[in-house]
Order: C-alpha cells, then sequence, then structure tokens
C-alpha cells in the first residue's frame, strides 16, 4: 500500500435499537437520516439502516455517516477510511499486527467494507473497492 494519506470518509453508530439510536443522535445533534439506502447484512438490518449527511460547515467541515444496526448487531461505533483496494489495506493492517473482524463484504449498491481491529483493540473500518 502506498504511505499516501487516507481519509476518514464515513462514520457510523450500531446497535440493537437501531430507530432508538437514530432519535436519540437525531434529537442531540439535529440529524436526519434516510433508510432508503441498502448496505450489507453484516452492518444492519435490511430497512434499518439511516445514512445521515451532516453538511458542511462554511469551513468544509463533515464527515457522512450512518446509525443502524438490528437484531444480533452489536452496539459499537465505526469510523471508515477510504481505500483504494479493502482487501489489500485488509491484509496490510493484518500484517502490522491488526485482527481481521469481517469482511470484506460488498453492499448490495457495490460499496466493499472491511473492519479490522488494532494492536490495541480498536475497532477501524475500510471502505473502497475490492
Amino acid at each position: 500500500m502506498p504511505n499516501s494519506p487516507r481519509p476518514v470518509v464515513h462514520v457510523e453508530v450500531t446497535g440493537v435499537d437501531p430507530a432508538g439510536l437514530r432519535a436519540f443522535y437525531g434529537e442531540l445533534f439535529g440529524w436526519t437520516f434516510d433508510t432508503s439506502g441498502p448496505v450489507a447484512a453484516e452492518v444492519s438490518a435490511p430497512g434499518e439502516y439511516g445514512f445521515t449527511d451532516p453538511g458542511r460547515t462554511t469551513e468544509g467541515v463533515g464527515v457522512p455517516g450512518g446509525v443502524g444496526g438490528g437484531p444480533g448487531h452489536r452496539a459499537q461505533s465505526v469510523f471508515y477510511v477510504g481505500v483504494p483496494d479493502v482487501g489489500a489495506a485488509l491484509a496490510e493492517a493484518e500484517r502490522l499486527g491488526g485482527t481481521r473482524v469481517l469482511g470484506p463484504v460488498t453492499s448490495p449498491s457495490g460499496l466493499v467494507v472491511a473492519h479490522v481491529r488494532d494492536p490495541e483493540g480498536t475497532l477501524v473500518g475500510l471502505a473502497g473497492a475490492l
């Protein structure tokens, strides 16, 4: 993998009550959600993932995100880093001492995602192509 910087491209929160989580974050931060977009079943139950784009400040700050989950999904938050090749990035993370948790999996939209725990146990997402 090249050593060029990779951006954070998405953040998400999942849990067993995605509607309750969306209500909480919506009221707390003023976020609105669109649950019409498909995601991989490994990430969230169908129809339960709400994408949000918090918009951009005048300084250009803001990262899109989502809140979802459902029965059988654990409560967690994760940030995703955009990479050109998810499989290669996952292999590199493992080489560096990380542990594969999920994937790579492909969502119905064609986005490929994976989860890895860093050597200290922090969950990190990878997003891009396979």
